[in-house]
């Protein structure tokens, strides 16, 4: 192996570190193993795809694409990204950065064994910029819409006809009901299950208490999602 080889491997392996180091610190599923290995990987097929061409190819008989293998890792990865794809029960999607994520590794990882070494390296910044600066910013800058988190709200509520009222004094509170989910646990309870928008600068324990003593409520259960 030479040493071109060998450091097209160490920086792909560096720019899977970058990514999984950012995943980890937001305990998301993509690690810095798995992105390390999506990224070496991805680079050792880009080496081996560009090379056999040199190696095996006959001038004037053989058309060989020296690119043929790095394509397929671009739809083949996506295996990996959609098993951190999921659907919770509140018809909530989450885990699409994390895949996106994946796909990242693996182009990083294609460009480093193709020999792009500034390319890559410039990439990872914009991409780890764009996870985790910009929206920063724009939740700081931009419009108050833009700073809002979602939230899964589970309510067991008093068998009565003012629901309607409830969702009202949620409202009023400034809490946008996105989603809404009723139905009877017994002949005196139901269930409320919601996906509400919160400003970022409310906690999660005080959204629970507000809730908590609004009237006909008997339990409630909430839980950030985004």
């Amino acid at each position: 192996m030479t040493y071109d080889f060998l450091l097209k491997l160490i920086f792909s392996l560096f720019l899977g570190l970058l990514i999984g180091i950012d995943r980890q610190l937001k305990n998301k599923p993509l690690g810095m193993k798995t992105s390390m290995v999506i990224s070496v990987a991805s680079c050792l097929i880009t080496i081996v795809s560009i090379e056999s061409v040199h190696k095996y190819s006959l001038p004037g008989h053989t058309n060989m694409d020296p690119l043929r293998l790095a394509a397929q890792i671009v739809s083949g990865v996506g295996f990996i990204g959609a098993g951190v794809i999921l659907r919770r029960s509140n018809d909530v999607i989450s885990g699409l950065t994390t895949a996106a994520m994946v796909w990242a590794a693996s182009a990083l990882g294609i460009a480093a064994g193709a020999g792009y070494y500034m390319e890559a390296l410039t990439t990872v910044i914009l991409i780890i910029m764009a996870v985790n600066l910009f929206p920063m910013f724009f939740k700081l800058l931009g419009p108050q819409k833009l700073s809002e988190r979602d939230l899964s709200v589970n309510i067991i509520v008093e068998n009565n006809d003012e629901m309607t009222k409830l969702i009202d004094e949620l409202q009023e509170s400034h809490l946008r009901v996105k989603h809404i989910k009723v139905k009877d646990l017994s002949d005196d309870k139901q269930q409320v299950e919601m996906v509400i928008s919160a400003s970022g600068k409310q906690r999660t324990t005080s959204i629970y208490y507000q809730i908590k003593r609004l009237r006909h409520v008997l339990a409630v259960e909430v839980e950030t999602i985004s």
